[in-house]
């Protein structure tokens, strides 16, 4: 999840969720850990209960990767095809998060 939101071109939630599934699968005390620790609050358990995410979540979510995309894109200025690529990808990101994750309400409960 950390090198997801550190270089441009990785998304960051595929590996948060690689993450949550290999705690879930290493020691009860570390999953234990991971489940109250605030990121997995915010951001993963509710996909993990219920396969959807908060609109509050995914505007957080899709605001992240929108500020690490444009860091990427400035820094590829000499670069126009990486950056039609880095726009691309951003593209399937917005379109992935507003049509393939599903909407849940403020209590993180199917609306």
């Amino acid at each position: 999840g950390a090198l997801g939101a550190a270089l441009p071109l990785l998304p960051a939630f595929p590996f948060l969720l690689m993450a949550a599934w290999g705690f879930g699968k290493s020691s009860e005390r570390l999953t234990t850990w991971f489940r109250n620790t605030k990121l997995y609050q915010d951001n993963l358990a509710d996909w993990i209960r219920e396969r959807g995410m908060t609109r509050k979540a995914k505007i957080r979510v899709m605001c992240i990767i929108t500020l690490t995309m444009i860091f990427g894109f400035v820094m590829m200025g000499k670069v126009p095809w990486a950056q039609a690529i880095l726009v691309l990808v951003w593209c399937g990101h917005v379109v992935y998060f507003l049509r393939g994750i599903r909407t849940l309400d403020a209590d993180g409960k199917t609306g």
